[in-house]
């Protein structure tokens, strides 16, 4: 029992001393100048170091407190008043009985002069100091200093920390990463801000609420439901009613995705209202609506002239609804920032009339029920991306508790647009208009027959024209008019047939002047004999040299049907030619030697066999036996015509091209038979062709052209000259498809790349 009260009485004299040394804590001695202004106040307030507290207090803070006073001011009776959480008021004196004393609601200080600047009062005054006045955050510490003559005041008001942040926002993830300062532990949340000082969201457990500890990581990231404009994120310390620090990355800005907005909102429909709500301010949104028609699921065409009018409410947008048609079908369209989003509020039993069409012919019937009396409009209008354009007069219906029935009138050049009925209630004036398309499928069998009777007879008679244009064969349309010399260089049979059966098409079809070795040479072209200008007669040389050059002046055009032998051939010619310019360096005239060498020699070896023909009198196939028997060639026995004429015809052209006379030569290949790659270098800036893939352009190349009138002036017209080319290229396409017919089927197997260079 006797511990009990000793322990009682030590705590009821703990509660009285305490007290008292709190209030003696302030201090007044004499110190140096430091820290003093002259002329200003003499009250000086210093904030204390930020100290956070643990979660379960809040935030204070200690606040110093210095009066500077000079001796007089002592004698004076001063008078410090401190003002925080509660009210305390000190005298400064210089009393020796009492260090500190309470008097009434003033505590007395007594002054203590140190022993170092006792006696030096010039420079040093009297200091009352108060080192921690402790204030909550958000309350201000104010104090003021009077004497008889004097008074003066100052004051602080204690802030609540807030860390410091960065954001980096990803839209596509929804994710905002939150990177915080080095120092203490720290939450985060997000929210979105629905005024100024409500944040709300972002609280809902550990999912909304992040906790960041610099000293492990210093970044935390967010996971957002609705990127939207008041979203916010908050960062702020973990002690009790912390202040927070707040960041809106959207606020001010156009947003990337409107999808989020149209997520994130309702609509509730009242009996004369629609509501529609979201998550953000309605002023910050700037939302629009108007009405619109729902043809189908994926088709809502917007009424002209139906915006409504919304009232801002908070979060919220309230539309009059009272003088709205509210047909199932009539919808709400909303509309942010060039996007909309489609809602159709309306059930099927709020409306009180109905409305049906039946087409007729150039008329529609307009059938109205209505289960009040009202005046209801039609009128005939076409879809456009705008809505539905009104076209034509306005009909008028009265309906009074019954079925009416109209008839608007459609015009023949309304029928093509696929008019629909826009139908409204005009008296009393509702908004909306229900929009009725006809099923003009229905009435389009005749149409469609008489369509497809017109393209019948079309196709008709212009397959008869195409029929009858085959029948009189291409020359009948096309022709070449410049003559054609054609060389070949490879005694293959497949090489041969092609040369010829190209031959055959250029002159038969084509009508063109076609001039062959092996046809000069063959007993079938008894004309030629008979003229003077057949191989057997001339020779292959000059017969080549001379067709080359009858050619030329004519504008004709040299085809060199190339092949794997030619580029064999040619290049022995070259190297037969170099060995050649070495024995001759010492002429003048590098330039012409080839050329001359090259006639002078062929042209006596051929003088001589036609002097050994004309002695022998032999005559044709066996003057041609005999040109061979002389041996010219002793690696192998080529023919007598094929290669001799090849190889003039390199010279020629050699001697073309070093003239830059090489126009009127083109190279031709046949796919299958040759190759791209196996035109030497030195020709490749000669046309060249891959038939029959190529056998269009090459028609071109030799001046195809379409017959003219027999009168010898042309008519060139837009629609003659349109006709003329599609059936050149059809024709074309047709000589092609006869010339690879008559390829060898082996040839296939070789594929031709002609873009090869």
């Amino acid at each position: 029992m006797f511990k009990m009260r000793l322990g009682t009485a030590l705590l009821f004299l703990t509660a009285v001393v305490s007290p008292l040394l709190l209030e003696c804590t302030p201090t007044c001695q004499m110190e140096n100048l430091n820290g003093h202004v002259e002329g200003g106040c003499s009250v000086k307030l210093t904030p204390g170091p930020v100290q956070l507290p643990n979660t379960s207090h809040s935030y204070s803070q200690c606040v110093t407190v210095r009066v500077w006073m000079t001796t007089d001011d002592l004698c004076r009776g001063p008078k410090i008043e401190i003002h925080s959480s509660f009210v305390e008021i000190f005298s400064p004196t210089m009393n020796k009985k009492k260090k500190c004393s309470k008097r009434n609601l003033h505590t007395r200080v007594k002054c203590v002069a140190q022993q170092s600047t006792h006696g030096n009062t010039s420079v040093t005054m009297w200091v009352f100091m108060h080192k921690c006045v402790k204030a909550e955050a958000g309350s201000t510490v104010s104090v003021t200093y009077s004497t008889a003559s004097t008074s003066c005041s100052d004051s602080y008001t204690v802030r609540d920390p807030v860390p410091d942040f960065n954001l980096s926002v990803t839209p596509l993830s929804k994710n905002i990463t939150v990177t915080v300062e080095p120092g203490y532990k720290v939450y985060a949340r997000w929210c979105y801000n629905t005024n100024g000082a409500i944040c709300f969201g972002g609280l809902g457990g550990p999912r909304c609420l992040y906790t960041i500890d610099p000293s492990q990581s210093q970044s935390a990231h967010l996971s957002i439901p609705f990127l939207l404009p008041c979203l916010c994120v908050e960062v702020f310390y973990t002690y009790r009613d912390a202040r927070r620090n707040k960041k809106c990355p959207f606020q001010d800005e156009r947003l990337a995705d409107v999808a989020d907005v149209w997520l994130s909102s309702n609509v509730t429909l009242y009996d004369s209202s629609v509501i529609w709500h979201s998550l953000c301010p309605a002023s910050d949104l700037k939302i629009s609506a108007s009405l619109c028609w729902r043809q189908h699921e994926q088709l809502c065409t917007p009424v002209l002239n139906s915006t409504l009018k919304g009232q801002e409410d908070g979060t919220s947008l309230i539309y009059n609804t009272s003088t709205v048609d509210k047909h199932p079908q009539m919808c709400v369209q909303f509309f942010h920032q060039g996007r909309y989003n489609i809602s159709c509020p309306f059930e099927a039993d709020m409306s009180s009339w109905e409305v049906a069409i039946t087409l007729g012919r150039q008329s529609v019937f307009v059938s109205l029920s209505s289960s009040v009396p009202a005046m209801f409009s039609a009128q005939l209008c076409v879809l456009n991306e705008m809505g539905c354009a009104p076209t034509g007069p306005v009909s008028t219906l009265t309906v009074e508790g019954s079925m009416t029935e109209a008839r608007i009138n459609v015009l023949p050049h309304h029928l093509v647009l696929k008019p629909c009925v826009q139908v409204w209630q005009s008296d009393p004036a509702f908004h909306g208009r229900r929009i009725l398309c006809p099923d003009y499928t229905r009435n389009r069998c005749g149409l469609y027959t008489v369509v497809a009777l017109i393209f019948v007879i079309i196709i008709a008679l212009l397959g008869r024209f195409i029929h009858q244009l085959t029948q009189s064969g291409a020359a009948g349309w096309l022709y070449i008019q410049k003559p054609v010399l054609l060389v070949c260089s490879s005694e293959q049979s497949a090489h041969v047939s092609a040369v010829c059966t190209l031959a055959s098409i250029l002159q038969e079809e084509l009508s063109a002047t076609v001039h062959l070795a092996l046809w000069a040479q063959s007993s079938q072209r008894q004309a030629a004999a008979e003229t003077g200008t057949a191989v057997a007669d001339l020779g292959p040389l000059p017969w080549l040299y001379g067709q080359w050059e009858v050619v030329r002046k004519a504008q004709g055009k040299v085809l060199i049907i190339w092949s794997p032998e030619a580029k064999k051939t040619y290049e022995k010619q070259r190297e037969e030619r170099s060995n050649k310019d070495k024995k001759d360096s010492n002429k003048a005239d590098v330039r012409h030697v080839k050329i001359r060498v090259c006639v002078e020699e062929d042209y006596k070896l051929d003088r001589k066999r036609l002097v050994k023909c004309k002695k022998e009198k032999v005559t044709g196939t066996d003057c041609i036996k005999l040109y061979d028997d002389e041996n010219r060639y002793p690696q192998k026995a080529p023919s007598a015509v094929i290669t001799p004429v090849f190889a003039a015809a390199l010279c020629c052209l050699e001697g073309s091209l070093q003239q830059c006379k090489g126009q009127g030569v083109a190279v031709v290949y046949f796919q299958g038979l040759g190759h791209s790659r196996d035109i030497p270098k030195a020709l490749r800036g000669i046309p060249r062709y891959c038939l029959p893939q190529d056998f269009r352009g090459l028609i071109q190349e030799l001046g195809g052209m379409r017959r003219q009138a027999t009168t010898g002036k042309a008519r060139w017209h837009c629609w003659p000259r349109l006709l003329t080319k599609v059936l050149s290229i059809w024709l074309a396409r047709r000589l092609a498809y006869r010339l690879q017919t008559l390829l060898p089927q082996n040839a296939g197997a070789v594929t031709s790349e002609n873009d090869i260079s």
